[in-house]
This record gives structure tokens, sequence and C-alpha cells, in this order.
């Protein structure tokens, strides 16, 4: 016959307290340090709702232009002092400036909540000085061709996508009216705003400095669109990488006087 084995046991509640207490302690640190090794990307948001919170912040109108002026009086829109920027737009405009000033406010938004710390150093390189295309963040922000995206591809500020059925307000929005990327490309830097169906077809809604009246928004028939890169703001404390980046963007740089293409524009950006 088998041998009888003896029943278990209940264990007396003390001792079940504390292995109890033991396996949730384990538990704990096995998250923790999982939480730890989980890439940043993972754990972020985007800062979509935060974007259209500073667009309603911006005037409306002030003149479109790309004159010397316009961008003198950019410069003075964005003023840092004292380890912060203090946003105050006037016109006339051009629309990279206006989207980037609609960024540099959605980081000093986030740094306002505590949600983002940056040292001074990285502040600094924000500063909208003369840079040459590619030059800095405001130099790729500003340059021919995808210069937005692959400013987010090259910091890992968020991901680069070119899929309208993707999209949502606030992503930035890079337009190309024609397949011309580089030398005479013809392109919009804009803030998405979502899309409308009309009797005439679909039609995109954007903010932007917009010809001929500067600030505001503005829609214009899908089909006008040959192309469009969307970029989303997800890290942007990864904007202190730009203290270990090339001074200047080599590819960028280029597209003053040579063409690329909307495949190469999509390779450099991580598409």
């Amino acid at each position: 016959m088998p041998e009888n084995k003896p029943s278990a046991q209940p264990l007396p509640d003390p001792v079940l307290m504390i292995t109890y207490s033991a396996v949730k302690g384990l538990a704990a640190s096995v998250f923790l340090a999982i939480f730890a090794f989980t890439p940043h990307r993972l754990l972020a948001g985007d800062c979509n709702g935060l974007i259209l919170e500073q667009i309603k912040q911006m005037p409306q109108g002030g003149r479109y232009s790309v004159s010397h002026f316009a961008k003198i009086r950019l410069q003075s829109s964005a003023h840092f002092e004292s380890g912060k920027f203090f946003i105050l737009p006037s016109g006339p405009s051009f629309c990279s400036g206006a989207t980037y000033l609609v960024f540099i406010r959605t980081i000093e938004g986030l740094r306002a909540r505590g949600e983002l710390h940056l040292d001074y150093a990285t502040l600094e390189k924000l500063i909208i000085r003369d840079q040459r295309d590619g030059e800095g963040i405001w130099g790729r922000w500003n340059a021919n061709g995808p210069g937005t995206a692959r400013l987010f591809h090259e910091l890992q500020l968020g991901r680069n996508f070119d899929n309208f059925d993707q999209a949502k307000p606030g992503d930035f929005m890079k337009i190309f009216w024609s397949r011309q990327v580089g030398k005479n490309e013809h392109g919009h830097s804009t803030i998405f705003l979502g899309t409308e169906n009309r009797p005439d077809g679909q039609y995109v809604r954007y903010w932007s400095s917009n010809i001929p009246a500067g600030y505001g928004e503005k829609s214009v028939p899908r089909s006008k669109i040959a192309y469009a890169i969307f970029s989303r703001l997800e890290t942007p404390a990864n904007l202190a990488q730009i203290n270990n980046a090339p001074l200047v963007d080599t590819y960028l740089a280029s597209l003053l006087r040579t063409r690329s293409s909307i495949a190469e524009a999509g390779t450099k950006c991580g598409l």
C-alpha cells in the first residue's frame, strides 16, 4: 500500500502575512527594474494638446513676409532672458518662424508644469540667431526640405510619418506643394488641425503664417498637397542631445543648392 502522506497544514496568519509581503516586494522590485530599463519613447505621451493650447495664444494676422525685417522681428519675438523664453509674437512673419514659436512656447509650457527640465546650455541652443540652414536647432527647423522632421529624427524628439490617417491635431506638418525637395522646392511649415469633407472633396486644415495675411488657420484641398511629413512631439527632453550633435546637418545645409527627393527625405527622417 502506498505510504500515507501527512496532509498539508494551513500556515499561521503571521506566516501568511510575511510570505505575502515578500512576494509583493519581489513583484514591485521586478516592476521597477523593468520600468527603469524601458525606453523613454515607450513611456512618453505626446504634446499635441499643449501645442494646440499654444496656438490659441498666438495672434491673428500681422502679414506674411520672408524679408530681412521679418527675420529680425522673429528674433525679437522669442526673447531669452534668465534661462527663460518670453514669446511676444509680432508681424510680419513666415511659416517656419511661426511654427517654431509655437514649439518654443510648448517647451516653456512643459517647463512651467515641471514636466520638462533642460539645462542652460540646451536652452541657449534654442535661441533664434542668424543660423544658416542646417545649423543648430533653428537652422535645422528653418531649412529647406524636411527640416523639422529631420531634427525630430536626429534628436529622437518623436516619430515622423507620412500617412494622413495617422495624423492628429497638433502634429507638425511639412507640406510639399510639388514633388521637388531642396532646390526649387515649394513647401510650407504648418501644424495640422484636421481634415474636413466638402462637396468638392477633402480639405486639410492647418495653422501657420500663411500668404498673405500671416498668423492664422487655413484649409486647402488635399489634392493640392503633393506630399506631407508629420512630426509628433513625444520626448522633448531629448533636446539635450543637440549638445552632442554636429553643429551643422550637412544634408539640410545642402538643400539650398542641390535637389533631393521624396524618397531620400523620407529615409533621412526615419520613414
